[in-house]
């Protein structure tokens, strides 16, 4: 509850005849109320608004807390900017970032591990978002196989909030092939 206010966008309504965006999701952190200001940060859609109301279970509610599933209603001037995979936080407590270094571990073959490569394009999941990245490993591995565990870096095609430690899986070629765990975010 100390922390600052973050919700998963899962999923995006236009209740009102477009005059009201309503991203819906779950409050990983912290509190929101009626009446706060909300940073949208991912994709490129960073904006700043205020929450006309929260709905909890169809009902209205004053304020919301972490764990808590629910729609936070803005005003309609966000429906374009407003997609699933984004955030909704406090202002200024996290960004946007394309390119991080992390510690993967690749799935065992008979799982969908499969060998990587420094320039292979894979599909990354942070959070609620899907995107597509390009891995780089050390100069001095050539590949990894699966099982293994490696330090590499990522280039995303899209900018996704991410903090350190944060927490991601990926597939390649349509297959689960790992999991991750950023270690460093880069500019």
């Amino acid at each position: 509850m100390e922390k600052p206010f973050l919700m998963l966008v899962e999923d995006v309504f236009f209740p009102s005849e477009g005059r009201l965006v309503m991203p819906t999701g779950r409050i990983e952190r912290g509190r929101v109320r009626k009446g706060d200001a909300v940073e949208l940060v991912g994709f490129g859609g960073d904006a700043l608004a205020h929450v006309t109301d929260i709905d909890v279970s169809r009902l209205r509610a004053n304020e919301a807390n972490a764990g808590m599933n629910v729609g936070l209603l803005l005003p309609g001037a966000m429906a374009g900017a407003v997609e699933r995979g984004q955030i909704l936080a406090a202002p200024g407590s996290i960004g946007a970032h394309v390119a991080f270094a992390a510690d993967i571990t690749l799935l065992p073959e008979e799982q969908g591990g499969a060998e990587v490569l420094t320039g292979e394009s894979l599909d990354f999941y942070i959070r609620a978002a899907a995107v597509r990245g390009m891995v780089t490993l050390p100069r001095e591995t050539d590949a990894l196989q699966p099982l293994h565990m490696g330090a590499v870096t990522v280039k995303l095609e899209r900018p996704v909030a991410l903090e350190d430690g944060q927490s991601f899986a990926f597939r390649l070629h349509g297959r689960a092939a790992g999991s991750g765990t950023v270690t460093q975010l880069l500019h």
